[in-house]
């Protein structure tokens, strides 16, 4: 694969297509193209809002239904491609954020972001079990978080589902090589990141990874904040730089006919500029994971991949370490 330009073609093997002198680099100090809210693309109109929404909010929402449904639609929704579609596309990452629905009497657990999604989680990540059978090669990283109305019981019995669905695809946190090379060997395919203290009893889930969340509506200003925290230096491992753009709720109500897709794709060329410059590695001013919105609509997963070849262009660094 030629680093320097890739496209969506040939993006569905990316990790197995590296040049080989970048096998050896752990996971952490490779840019990895990820999915901010992955599963938004299938959101249920008629669903309960989530239990983190205000009193306020649902008070407003109950009045008039009718208004802001579509509104919560249109900004709510940060992909339109699937979680196939999107590892396809080539991505690694995936921000998925998970709870149970309310006056659901099922076990089902569901994604959400502000409303709750039409699939269920486990359906969704057995999607990506199977596309990994498919793919021995590709490695991808599922962060849970958000946890809304899971109680110890019911964050036990989504631990073992999760063990049931991947197996001996999981990698460990303590004691693995994180390399492209190490993983092959292992045969592990899923670092998966569990923002519970659950997480603590399990050797195969990982702690949260940090993600760097900018909350303004503009390229400039997410540029603005993702550059103050590269001065401050990138964590030793694992972590996101959000690409993703937020607009406040005032913001929402007073442009009727906007979207988050519409705001995306006005600030997509200042912030595709900015992505070109950027390099992963050791230093620490470099990236890791990097996130966003309509990952299949932007040229973005390309971009990401192609930063790898600054590093291949590179043989300064020993890149051995493992956790």
């Amino acid at each position: 694969m030629a680093l320097s330009t890739p496209n969506d073609q040939n993006c569905e093997n990316w990790m197995s297509r590296l040049p080989p002198k970048l096998w050896n680099i752990p996971l952490y100090n490779l840019a990895i193209p990820g999915s901010h809210d992955a599963v938004s693309y299938c959101l249920d109109m008629t669903s309960p809002l989530a239990r983190s929404e205000s009193a306020s909010f649902r008070l407003v929402d109950g009045l008039f239904y009718c208004l802001t449904r579509p509104l919560i639609y249109r900004w709510a929704t940060t992909q339109e491609r699937d979680v196939v579609e999107q590892l396809k596309a080539g991505i690694r990452y995936f921000d998925l954020r998970i709870a149970s629905r309310q006056h659901d009497p099922s076990d089902d657990l569901y994604f959400f972001h502000v409303i709750y999604t039409l699939s269920t989680v486990l359906e969704t990540l057995k999607k990506i079990s199977e596309w990994l059978d498919s793919h021995p090669k590709e490695v991808v990283i599922l962060a849970c978080s958000h946890f809304e109305g899971l109680c110890a019981k019911r964050h036990e019995m989504f631990i073992f589902n999760l063990k049931k669905i991947f197996g001996r695809k999981l990698c460990p946190h303590k004691g693995s090589d994180l390399t492209l090379r190490g993983l092959w060997a292992s045969k592990y395919q899923v670092l998966l990141s569990y923002d519970d203290q659950a997480a603590a009893r399990h050797r195969e889930l990982w702690p949260a990874i940090p993600y760097w969340w900018a909350n303004q509506s503009t390229a400039q200003g997410v540029i603005a904040y993702l550059d103050w925290q590269k001065e401050k230096g990138r964590p030793e491992e694992f972590f996101v730089s959000g690409l993703n753009l937020t607009a406040e709720r005032r913001y929402m109500a007073t442009h009727p006919g906007d979207s988050l897709r519409k705001l995306t794709l006005q600030n997509q060329v200042s912030l595709m500029d900015w992505l070109k410059l950027q390099q992963p590695g050791t230093r620490s001013n470099s990236l890791n994971i990097i996130a966003g919105d309509f990952v299949g609509t932007v040229p973005f997963c390309p971009l990401v991949i192609g930063l790898n070849g600054k590093l291949a262009q590179s043989a300064c660094c020993v890149w051995t370490r493992s956790t």
